[in-house]
């Protein structure tokens, strides 16, 4: 079936015969208008992820500097200092918003003037592969739509979900532990309007089909503008029908598929990157078929298992997680990342760990200096849902009186992990750069997440970068080290072989092989804060004898034995090839 039908038979679906048929001959011209042959040849790059990738996250005011326009300062400071580190760049919502540091959008196809203009953005996509959000569950209640809608403009009120009555609302899963629902005046009266994560961000009414093409049209816009992989945030939330948990529901994958189809046929060169924090078997369900949904989903339940893992010295539930790992298809991949723009998800790993073992990592959370976030119950309890806390601190007590490079080497362990197993690697602005946590971000704004968005200032940063001595420095330089051994090797294809070894309690190994199986790499971690001897067969790993390795992240070369130990210091870290 071709793009176009498939996306006839979806609208049909979604909307019904009369409905569904209007709405494509609509989205039909939307498709020619925006088709890629007028873009730039420059704009029709490449579509496949390969070890090559890997992409940064950072706000568009991450790094500032006095009368430059915050998006050119970042433009300039990942120009000087991540070419050849990172492929990609995702930009955090750089568009103007009222609340939520970005993720309650006012206008989806402006660039906010306090960062920059569309140049800027342009400016960073010469040099790096973009990733753009696509806030599109709900928009601000500031916003020319909703504003529209408390105006009385009858165009408008099918935007926006009213709910009448009391109907009854316990099934809906709720992600905070705030109100469903927010009144609102409007000429005809209060209105009780659908508000799933705030009163400021008012969900989208797909069971309009106006609403989804004015959101297809903003996605088509973004893909003119040089997004390469566009976020679908917040995304399982998307359908809402009453008397369900209105979550993962069969209306929203069938309008992800049609994001898909109808981006197949203007954008081929764009991929669709799934954000849904929630557990993992829900999570992959976004990958659909292997081809009609996600091209890439976001690995949620990797940042809880790794610090799981690091916290207690155990690896044993991580390498039962990930030596269970599959695909739907070889033209989907892992979106994997162990710190973001907000907290670690304890949903996603809910059984998977126990509950003690969760309860552990509040409680360490909470030791550490961090803050917890919750979310509401159906019964009408409270549970844990998110741990507010930068990834270096969940590792590290900032309190403890313990040698930095120690924390350096627990740190860069969690990182290579991440590195090694089979996807497109995510990171952080302040992981890669070696940030602590900002408390005083949580006291300023009231807002848990703060904790680990501080904006910093460009020069301050590159002094702290150019003294070795100092954690950033010494982080940057290994991380830098590990990307760029990472990208020159097709055994981290994410498409490559993967098997996860079991080397016993305190270490974690992953040997990657290449598409063709021709180069294979082989990675230790050492989780604990003991000496580790680490028994495998070298002649099976890395057949035929001779058995002449290195280390590619310390340049040292081992001749070995078929059973040769092989003896790791604490947190050490080791990526093996035959010489």
């Amino acid at each position: 079936m071709d793009q176009l039908s498939t996306i006839q038979n979806l609208l049909v679906e979604l909307y019904g015969e009369e409905q569904g048929q209007a709405a494509f001959q609509r989205l039909a011209a939307l498709i020619e208008r925006y088709k890629p042959s007028a873009l730039p040849p420059t704009r029709q790059k490449r579509r496949s992820v390969t070890q090559r990738d890997s992409i940064l996250i950072t706000y568009g005011d991450q790094v500032s500097q006095p009368g430059v326009a915050p998006l050119r300062s970042l433009a300039d400071f990942c120009t000087q200092h991540l070419n050849g580190v990172v492929s990609g760049i995702h930009i955090l919502p750089f568009y103007p918003y009222s609340s939520d540091d970005g993720f309650s959008v006012i206008d989806y196809q402006i660039v906010d003037p306090a960062l920059g203009t569309w140049e800027d953005v342009h400016a960073i996509g010469r040099a790096f592969r973009l990733m753009f959000d696509a806030v599109i569950n709900h928009i601000s209640a500031h916003s020319r739509w909703f504003q529209a809608y408390l105006s009385g403009d009858p165009y408008y009120r099918g935007y926006f979900i009213e709910v009448i009555g009391d109907p009854d609302l316990s099934q809906v899963v709720r992600p905070r532990a705030l109100p469903l629902l927010t009144h609102f005046d409007t000429p005809s009266g209060s209105k009780a309007v659908w508000t799933t994560f705030s009163a400021d961000q008012v969900d989208l009414n797909y069971h309009n089909p106006d609403v989804l093409l004015d959101i297809l049209d903003t996605l088509f816009f973004y893909a003119s503008q040089g997004a390469e992989f566009i976020r679908l945030d917040a995304i399982a939330y998307l359908w809402k029908e009453i008397g369900t948990s209105c979550i993962h529901l069969p209306q929203t994958h069938r309008v992800i598929q049609l994001i898909r189809a109808a981006l197949d046929a203007a954008f081929p060169q764009v991929l669709l990157i799934s954000e849904t924090n929630v557990p993992h078997a829900d999570n992959i369900s976004y990958f659909g078929d292997g081809v009609n949904e996600a091209q890439l989903v976001y690995n949620f339940a990797l940042p809880p298992l790794v610090l799981h893992t690091l916290q207690t010295g155990s690896a044993r539930a991580l390498t039962r997680w990930a030596g269970r790992l599959t695909l739907p298809s070889k033209t989907v991949a892992f979106f994997n990342f162990l710190a973001s723009h907000d907290g670690i998800g304890l949903n996603p790993a809910r059984g998977i760990l126990t509950e003690p073992e969760i309860a552990a990592l509040v409680e360490t959370t909470l030791a550490h200096g961090g803050v917890v976030s919750y979310k509401s119950n159906p019964d009408g309890t409270q549970s844990p849902y998110e741990l507010n806390i930068n990834y270096f601190d969940a590792l590290s007590n900032p309190l403890a009186d313990e040698p930095q490079q120690v924390q350096v080497d627990r740190f860069i362990a969690s990182q290579s992990i991440m590195l090694c197993l089979a996807g497109v690697p995510g990171i952080y602005f302040h992981s890669l750069f070696g940030s602590r946590g900002w408390p005083q971000g949580v006291q300023l704004t009231g807002r848990n997440r703060t904790i680990n968005r501080q904006k910093l200032e460009r020069l301050a940063v590159e002094e702290e970068l150019s003294q070795t001595d100092l954690r950033r420095s010494q982080i940057f330089s290994r991380y830098a080290a590990m990307l760029k051994a990472r990208a020159a090797r097709p055994a981290f294809h994410p498409n490559g072989g993967q098997e996860i070894l079991d080397c016993g309690e305190a270490v974690f190994a992953v040997l990657r092989l290449s598409p063709r199986s021709n180069q294979r790499v082989l990675c230790l971690h050492n989780i604990s804060n003991q000496v580790q001897t680490v028994r495998l067969d070298w002649q099976s790993l890395f057949k035929p004898a001779p058995i002449k390795l290195v280390d590619i992240l310390s340049g040292r070369s081992f001749d070995l034995k078929p059973n040769d130990p092989w003896i790791m210091q604490p947190y050490q870290v080791n990526w093996l090839e035959r010489t």
